[in-house]
């Protein structure tokens, strides 16, 4: 058979014109991901710092904590409940990625997001954030112009809101490195990777102008590394790892009992209540998506016990298994993110020698990789935490063998049932 030659690469001129809507669609997507915070933050402080005052309690008010996260529950019911769109799909059977919903259930997915995050359920807003932008993006594209496929739209709306979520188009680049270089095409790695970086660089940019939060933080560098500290650091990160195979394995089981009530309204008040016991028992460092509060560990990472952190890293597993699985929308990744930090610092408490930097590392690094199954978005989440250029390279060879744990183990989340056959005649 003769050889058959490679689609050509595309040229700089047509890298240049998709530029510009790869450019929008960042900037759009920043610019939604902000109004989203913004109103949840907003929803948020009048839950946990005005309203607390009104029946002299705080937000650290045992009472308080039941009521507010039994409520949130009780409200993200009804909305997937009587609401159109019913809150979009089940965030727990969703991966970063999918297929954008209909434009007619945004509404209900953004009101659903927006109460569960100022009302302190343990989901950050990746998952059904990443839909809304992807949604918008495919239908405003479609609408002027029809030269780029909902596929690669959707791709950029993702890149655009991951660089937006972190900061940093890095992160981006790094999840689609394998997927761009599995599509068909001629072209360098980086003719494919071109117009998802461009989305995500202006999807940080955008965030960082208007002022969002960043998942970087800086510690102590480690100085000068050694052998013993491989082996530290990986018994740190297959601990972490293990703590997210148990929530990968809890959370259908979970999502199965939770449902088994069926109507949503009881569903979310039985998750709510769950939550509410759960937020009791760890305090409000176990509330919400966790980014607030990593930045509290890494910044005062000796301001606490080592029960304190065993209790906090335990309790927020138990929650993310249960806001996951009782229908509240959210994603994964943040809360995941905080019980690796807290596996850290409770490594740095009881290993002596292990350097801080280096233990919170792997301790995200471990069960972001089973969240999301990304050796790169593990490995960028570890090192970009801490800031110290020496721990990358020692990540690169922890994650070898921790991969090796995780690959064959559950993935978090749930699996949709497979469609029955159609019966013949």
């Amino acid at each position: 058979m003769p050889e058959t030659s490679a689609a050509p690469s595309p040229s700089v001129k047509s890298l240049l014109i998709m530029s510009v809507p790869a450019l929008l669609i960042g900037a759009a997507s920043a610019i939604v991901l902000w109004l989203l915070d913004t109103a949840a933050g907003w929803l948020q402080g009048v839950l946990w710092t005005t309203m607390p005052g009104w029946f002299g309690a705080t937000e650290a008010t045992p009472w308080w904590i039941f009521t507010v996260l039994t409520l949130t529950g009780a409200m993200v019911g009804l909305i997937v409940w009587l609401v159109p769109g019913h809150g979009g799909p089940d965030s727990a059977t969703t991966e970063l990625a999918e297929s954008p919903p209909p434009l007619s259930t945004l509404p209900s997915i953004l009101l659903a997001v927006v109460i569960g995050l100022a009302g302190g359920v343990s989901l950050g807003p990746e998952n059904p954030i990443i839909a809304v932008n992807g949604a918008i993006a495919v239908a405003a594209m479609a609408r002027f112009s029809r030269a780029v496929p909902p596929t690669a739209v959707m791709m950029l709306a993702t890149s655009a809101t991951i660089g937006a979520l972190f900061g940093t188009p890095v992160a981006a680049a790094l999840l689609f490195t394998g997927a761009v270089a599995a599509v068909k095409g001629g072209g360098a790695l980086w003719d494919k990777l071109y117009l998802p970086v461009a989305a995500a660089g202006a999807g940080a940019v955008t965030m960082h102008l208007l002022g969002g939060s960043s998942i970087a933080f800086h510690m102590t560098p480690i100085g000068q590394a050694d052998g013993l500290m491989l082996l530290q650091g990986l018994l740190v990160a297959a601990v972490s790892a293990a703590a997210g195979i148990f929530a990968a394995w809890a959370l259908p089981l979970a999502h199965r009992l939770f449902h088994g009530l069926r109507n949503p309204l009881l569903i979310g008040l039985a998750g709510g209540v769950v939550l509410g016991l759960l937020g009791v028992l760890g305090g409000p460092m176990t509330l919400f998506k966790g980014l607030e509060q990593t930045g509290e560990l890494i910044n005062n990472p000796d301001d606490y016990t080592a029960g304190q952190l065993a209790l906090w890293a335990g309790v927020k597993v138990l929650a993310l298994v249960v806001a996951a699985a009782a229908g509240f929308r959210g994603g994964r990744i943040f809360p995941a993110v905080f019980v690796g930090v807290a596996i850290g610092l409770l490594a740095h408490a009881l290993l002596p020698g292990i350097p801080v930097s280096l233990a919170v590392a792997c301790g995200a690094l471990g069960i972001v990789l089973v969240a999301t199954r990304d050796g790169w978005m593990a490995m960028f989440v570890g090192a970009a935490l801490v800031g110290d250029p020496i721990v990358l390279p020692m990540l690169c060879i922890i994650v070898l063998p921790v991969w090796l744990i995780v690959t064959k183990a559950p993935e978090l989340v749930v699996k949709k049932p497979a469609a029955a056959p159609t019966a013949t005649t």
